[in-house]
């Protein structure tokens, strides 16, 4: 169907719906390619819900729906979240997070990150929807940090909304969505590019010059290899 025909607003009711009347089905977790696809669905859950209250009351309106993206796009950190790329983030972002940094006595450490795991650990999270703006509002708010708010709030909520890689790249899933139930409802919006996401997480990238320095260490170790074997071959010779 093309675009604008209202589609996901459609697969929203139907599912949430579902959902409201049947508490044991699970979570609704809604893959997107891009983040701003991702905002746009996050958009129309809040616009569904608010219809589903004025139609039901207040308790029609008791769910939380939420979306997660990279520390890049939810990080608030004022040195790390200026870093140029994802990868220079994630580096960043771990040098001041990972248990063995936060170990180190006299280590630099962030600020909301160490607010969040003293005060969140056990906290729900108010119902409503969150798009990446809000969670990041919601972080700043309290002085905890939005990226791992998400990621502790996604096995709370009842609609989570994120990239088609958090489900198919297995790295990745290990991580965020091992935790989530096994009998949730899985959309995947645009589900016509799953093969080339599928190819490109399973797939390795590699520089010209580093397939050639790659044969040369080959070449140069073969090298080495047969000047050894052809001094122990000649070591066990028995002259006659």
């Amino acid at each position: 169907m093309p675009t604008g025909t209202g589609k996901t607003v459609a697969l929203l009711s139907l599912i949430l719906a579902y959902q409201w009347a049947n508490k044991d089905m699970g979570k609704l977790i809604y893959c997107t390619r891009t983040v701003p696809e991702m905002e746009q669905v996050l958009d129309e859950l809040k616009q569904l819900v608010k219809a589903r209250v004025a139609a039901l009351g207040e308790s029609a309106g008791d769910i939380v729906g939420m979306g997660l993206s990279a520390r890049r796009n939810m990080c608030t950190h004022e040195t790390v979240s200026k870093e140029p790329t994802r990868e220079a983030v994630d580096r960043a972002c771990r040098e001041l997070t990972a248990p063995w940094k936060r170990e180190e006595g006299g280590a630099e450490t962030c600020d909301a990150h160490e607010k969040f795991q003293t005060e969140v650990a056990d906290r729900t999270i108010p119902p409503g929807v969150y798009t990446l703006h809000d969670m990041k509002a919601y972080g700043v708010e309290n002085g905890w940090c939005p990226y791992f708010v998400a990621r502790h709030a996604i096995t709370l909520a009842n609609v989570v909304v994120y990239n088609y890689g958090y489900l198919l790249d297995p790295k990745i899933a290990s991580m965020i969505s091992s935790t989530l139930a096994k009998e949730c409802v899985v959309v995947f919006d645009e589900a016509h590019n799953i093969d080339n996401v599928c190819i490109e997480v399973m797939s390795v990238t590699m520089k010209q010059d580093t397939l050639d320095a790659c044969a040369g260490n080959i070449t140069s170790l073969k090298s080495k290899i047969d000047a050894m074997s052809e001094v122990r071959f000649n070591s066990i010779l028995i002259p006659f």
